[in-house]
């Protein structure tokens, strides 16, 4: 329920990717976890991405996963902030794959300052869209601005799941890195929305920002909060796996990798939650999918974390 759609618009696509920041650093790393060529950023990238990733679903145990647009960074007024965003995917694109390819169930993603906020969210329900996507500290929300009410009325009428990035940020360029806290998902979560929490709020210790156990209090606040465990493999996240295996989290838990972000096994062996045996068996698994799978059942979530996404999806007839 967590991949990314990258793109550079090679195609004519509309997609936009900058190499800056921390991310320029990890390209390498993401294209060979991948398993696509050093140099496919120059290419059609939007092809060889798109087409790698259907191998990669239809190579491993997922039938099919929630693929994100990114919409582009606001002011609270409603102009477009210039220069800011590490990446744009147009949620045409996404709705597009979903039609073309099953394996993908397209999350648009809208500011809701913008000036069409409201048509294009009806527009994109009215294509197929099965959830909806936002990082608040990357793109500048913060949901409690009364500006935003009707935005959120309107998406809990849609019955369109909010999947929204909570704790530390280490790969998006960030304008408000205090909007990753929980509590700013009051406002949907009162408005009636199902929001799940992407990355359950946590953090890493040298980047600070983790609220785990705000988000965990949360929970018994609003029956409408989830939280996904993409990006759990993760050093430092990592810790907070097993607590999200505990009677009254795990029943509230969701199953995500966050690809093309690093799928890594070491910290799991590293806290002797795998065996030598396990973590040589998910070193060879080289589909980032495959391996994030077999290493989030190996730690023990049950079946329903693995399907629970299923139930709270905006589907078609």
């Amino acid at each position: 329920m967590h991949v990314h759609f990258v793109g550079n618009g090679a195609g004519g696509s509309g997609c936009w990717f900058r190499r800056r920041g921390i991310t320029q650093h990890l390209i390498p790393f993401m294209l060979r976890e991948l398993g696509l060529p050093g140099d496919a950023l120059d290419r059609d990238f939007d092809t060889l991405y798109r087409d790698r990733l259907l191998q990669l679903i239809r190579a491993s145990s997922v039938d099919a996963v929630v693929l994100f647009a990114q919409d582009n960074v606001y002011h609270a007024d409603g102009t477009l902030w210039e220069g800011r965003g590490t990446f744009h995917v147009p949620n045409d694109v996404v709705l597009r794959l979903a039609r073309e390819h099953p394996e993908f169930l397209p999350a648009v993603s809208i500011h809701p300052a913008r000036p069409d906020a409201l048509a294009e969210l009806d527009r994109c329900v009215a294509a197929g869209a099965a959830a909806f996507k936002l990082l608040p500290n990357c793109h500048n929300v913060d949901t409690a601005l009364p500006q935003y009410r009707a935005f959120w009325r309107r998406l809990a009428e849609s019955r369109l799941p909010f999947i929204c990035h909570t704790g530390v940020e280490s790969t998006v360029d960030e304008t408000r890195p205090d909007l990753a806290h929980p509590h700013n998902l009051r406002a949907p979560l009162e408005a009636g929305v199902t929001v799940i929490a992407a990355h359950c709020a946590t953090g890493q210790p040298l980047l600070g920002r983790d609220w785990f156990h705000e988000w965990r209090a949360m929970l018994r606040q609003y029956p409408n909060l989830y939280g996904d465990i993409s990006a759990l493999s993760l050093p430092g996240r990592d810790r907070w796996l097993p607590l999200c295996r505990q009677p009254g989290v795990v029943e509230r838990v969701l199953y995500g990798s966050d690809v093309p972000v690093l799928v890594q096994a070491w910290p799991a062996f590293f806290r002797r939650r795998i065996n030598l045996a396990q973590f040589l068996m998910l070193r060879r698994e080289r589909n980032p999918l495959e391996r994030n799978f077999r290493l989030k059942r190996l730690l023990g979530f049950p079946d329903e974390v693995f399907t629970r996404m299923e139930t709270l999806l905006r589907r078609r007839a």
